[in-house]
């Protein structure tokens, strides 16, 4: 069960209002970096884990995601009261309230028409939030990579955030959620190297004969060796001969069909043949003339 506590996990000092900054906030509350996107992903990865101490890391991160989610909430709506205000009560002339609505990054001013001032489950665009932002895969090695990637992305926002707004109470708390997502990162890592071992993920093992090849298939200049295509690590292959057909084959698709169906197919392939000794006027060429 969830208890909610009044008290934010960080407090939210905001020293004017900026609905243009509170717009671009949104991005997360509602976008696919954000915090709601990150405490579903963890939250179902709990409900499913199988490992008592990975479970209980999930649901622990899951739950302070949540927290964040109330945190950047809180900043989205002090940031909009003052246009909240003005905008319930009509104070400005119309021409100047919509120009202090469509300020800088408040281009589509969702939060002020559509929602009141009050934090919205949209990105800084306006596009709803989805549950396609929660890419669980259910393996816990894929899905811990996953998280690690997510809170990296996740913190490089924070910082953009931070970097468009000299409200110091702003950064200060945008400042606190960036430095949890290195937290979370770095409990992501540990859990994923207590694995072992963790690499491939999967139980199946792949073919050791492509499993350690490196196909040189984009050629010329800055082609670049390094320790991702060393011969140290792996056989570099560049003779576009050597990594046509690998297996050795013709490189060919093949299907074995019975009888009845080669007939359909061969029947289809004559009803459908085009020709290629006519050259018929179009409708494109008619239409240019």
């Amino acid at each position: 069960m969830f208890s909610h506590n009044k008290r934010l996990q960080y407090s939210v000092h905001v020293s004017e209002s900026n609905p243009g900054l509170a717009n671009l906030m949104l991005e997360q509350f509602g976008g696919p970096q954000g915090e709601l996107a990150a405490a579903m992903r963890y939250f179902t990865q709990a409900l499913a884990e199988e490992d008592p101490g990975r479970k209980d890391m999930l649901m622990d991160i899951a739950t302070e995601e949540l927290s964040h989610l109330e945190v950047i909430g809180s900043i989205v709506a002090m940031l909009n009261r003052g246009a909240k205000g003005e905008l319930a009560e009509a104070v400005a002339e119309t021409g100047e309230l919509y120009r202090s609505l469509q300020g800088a990054g408040n281009d589509s001013h969702v939060t002020q028409l559509l929602y009141g001032g009050g934090p919205a489950l949209t990105n800084s665009g306006g596009i709803p939030w989805t549950a396609a932002y929660v890419d669980s895969i259910g393996d816990p090695t894929c899905d811990l990579r996953s998280n690690i990637a997510a809170e990296a992305r996740a913190k490089i926002i924070y910082e953009r955030l931070i970097n468009v707004t000299d409200d110091a109470g702003v950064k200060e708390a945008l400042g606190f959620l960036m430095t949890r997502e290195i937290a979370h990162q770095l409990s992501f890592e540990k859990a994923l190297y207590a694995i072992e071992p963790n690499f491939p993920p999967g139980k199946l093992p792949g073919k050791q004969e492509f499993a350690h090849v490196y196909v040189n298939t984009s050629q010329g200049e800055g082609d670049t060796r390094g320790p991702w295509n060393s011969d140290e690590n792996f056989t570099f292959i560049s003779n576009l001969d050597d990594f046509v057909a690998m297996d050795g084959g013709d490189g060919h698709a093949k299907v074995k069909l019975d009888s009845e169906d080669q007939a359909c197919v061969k029947a289809f392939a004559r009803r459908t043949a085009s020709n290629a000794k006519i050259n018929p006027t179009t409708g494109a060429e008619l239409g240019g003339r």
